[in-house]
């Protein structure tokens, strides 16, 4: 069967467009408010390219922050070009405009007495505008389009290329401002990362559940009506007792995990069951890999 080699459509339908920008445009702004208001003053740093921005931004401050994260952006969309989707492209393109021009228009000080109390409400507000962003077509650029660049090309996970950057980032931290500040700007990551996988994916997870019973015919058959996700039936042989086995194989979403234990439970209580946790999952019912 031939490829379908037509260019992915930039936009979709007006209302999918429209709620692409909102995302975009709520999300720049949460992030501009987080380092106008918190991060500067504080002289504190975040992850990910902003946090490059803005180690470069104290060591040059007469050159604007939302000018400086244009520019780093620059390389990453140059390599970007041919390596994601050209709606994820623009969108970030997008994004990447918007940030700037947000952290250069949008000023609300936030200062609280707590320096800790500070970073922990930095992390808060900058989780959720990555987040929220990343909840669109696009992202913000810097680390965003990079991670989902490797993660689209290489398969490398998006948590590794945070990770990575976000240490180069700590180290630059602590050489720019000292080591109280790197130690404030470790609980500012960890709290917007956090906050921003809760944002993306955290009330739409899945789970892989295996179930191994010999009522394995009447629990496919309950998952089937109660909850409604398919079954995939795995042949196997137990490694003791030579003894064939049919294992149950399913997808549900993190609501539904305790359901499928009850059910599982009050037909056979001794079944063996396990449930893992999955980072992508694709399929246009269960699915949860972002639209990217």
């Amino acid at each position: 069967m031939a490829l379908n080699t037509k260019p992915q459509p930039i936009f979709t339908s007006p209302r999918q467009t429209a709620s692409d920008f909102l995302l975009i445009g709520v999300g720049c702004i949460l992030c501009a408010i987080a380092i106008n208001g918190i991060l500067i003053p504080q002289h504190f740093a975040t992850s990910g390219i902003t946090g490059i921005a803005l180690v470069i931004h104290r060591k040059i401050p007469s050159l604007h922050l939302g000018i400086i994260y244009f520019l780093v952006n620059l390389p990453l969309f140059a390599l970007a070009w041919m390596a994601v989707g050209r709606r994820f492209f623009f969108y970030s393109l997008v994004g990447m405009a918007a940030l700037s021009l947000s952290v250069t228009f949008v000023n609300v000080s936030i200062q609280l007495d707590d320096k800790i109390l500070n970073a922990l409400l930095a992390g808060l507000i900058s989780g959720a505008g990555v987040g929220i962003t990343l909840r669109s077509s696009g992202s913000q650029g810097g680390i965003d389009i990079l991670s989902v660049m490797l993660l689209k090309r290489f398969s490398i996970g998006i948590g590794n290329t945070i990770l990575t950057v976000n240490c180069i980032v700590l180290l630059l931290v602590a050489l720019a401002y000292s080591l109280e500040a790197l130690l404030y700007t470790l609980v500012v990551i960890y709290v917007s990362t956090k906050i921003a996988s809760l944002v993306i994916t955290g009330f739409s997870q899945r789970k892989a559940v295996m179930i191994i019973s010999p009522e394995w015919q009447i629990i496919s058959q309950e998952i089937l009506k109660d909850i409604r996700r398919g079954v995939t039936i795995i042949k196997g042989e137990g490694g003791f007792s030579g003894k064939k086995e049919n294992i149950l194989f399913t997808v549900v979403t993190i609501r539904e995990v305790g359901s499928l234990k009850k059910l599982v439970q009050k037909i056979d209580p001794d079944a063996f069951v396990v449930i893992s946790p999955t980072q992508e999952v694709m399929n246009y019912r269960i699915g949860n890999q972002p639209h990217w």
